[in-house]
């Protein structure tokens, strides 16, 4: 991501004080590097990847650290259910009525 001299990698250091010089000429709040990585994790989380997807996304070595750091955010398994219970409701609501429910047929 960050480039230093002939391509290596620049010091950890280095990164910080650039990373604080942007900051700082976009007027932006104080921001730690370390937490737009959090905020990649909970975005990939909210999105549905999985936990193996995540660890590899992070370069964790094991899915145990990826599930240590963000088990909270994964949907439990009432989430679920109540996310498909209000699917469903949504799709019934939005369904135009069925006029042999409603006693409304036309005769013909």
């Amino acid at each position: 991501m960050f480039l230093g001299d002939n391509g290596n990698p620049p010091h950890q250091n280095t990164i910080h004080n650039w990373w604080t010089k942007t900051l700082r000429g976009a007027a932006a709040e104080p921001t730690r590097l370390h937490d737009l990585r959090h905020f990649y994790a909970s975005g990939l989380i909210a999105a549905g990847c999985d936990v193996a997807t995540v660890q590899r996304a992070l370069g964790h070595a094991k899915a145990t650290t990826t599930l240590q750091t963000y088990i909270h955010l994964w949907p439990t398994a009432e989430d679920r259910t109540r996310a498909a219970a209000a699917g469903i409701m949504r799709t019934v609501s939005a369904a135009p009525t069925d006029s042999a429910r409603t006693g409304n047929a036309k005769t013909a």
